[in-house]
């Protein structure tokens, strides 16, 4: 028995690690998260799940959807052990980016991870909240 897809969020500053980045390199690590919370949620992460790419702080809005491509990898920019990692690829741009404003806008988000808990760098995303994305989207 397959499992079902898990669907998240991940957040990136898009002049350190942009989307272009990514679909430049085809597969790229998800390294460098330091909070528990959001490592615990990388560590949760199993091949085949599915995460929206969110630019922070330029341009603020989902972006795209990617694919987790391995999981369960050490953080290879940490000495300690502590962090986690994953491998993510491409799967497509949005036709239409989902902006937080739009996000903030739509009552059927109110209980978005991304709203409630906006410090966190990796966060859940609940199937009914995904879908109402994607139709925002256009997808």
């Amino acid at each position: 028995m397959s499992k079902s897809t898990s669907y998240w969020l991940m957040k990136s500053e898009p002049d350190v690690y942009g989307w272009d980045d990514l679909v430049a390199e085809g597969e790229g690590t998800w390294d460098g998260v330091r909070n528990y919370t959001a490592r615990n949620n990388l560590m949760a992460m199993q091949v085949g799940d599915q995460a929206f790419f969110y630019h922070s702080n330029v341009g603020v809005e989902i972006v795209g959807i990617m694919r987790i491509s391995a999981a369960g990898l050490p953080d290879p920019t940490d000495q300690s052990g502590r962090w986690a990692s994953v491998k993510v690829e491409p799967v497509r741009k949005l036709e239409r980016p989902v902006t937080l404003k739009d996000i903030k806008g739509e009552p059927a988000l109110a209980a978005m991870d991304l709203l409630t808990k906006f410090r966190l760098s990796v966060s859940v995303v609940r199937p009914g909240e995904w879908n109402k994305i994607l139709s925002m989207a256009k997808v």
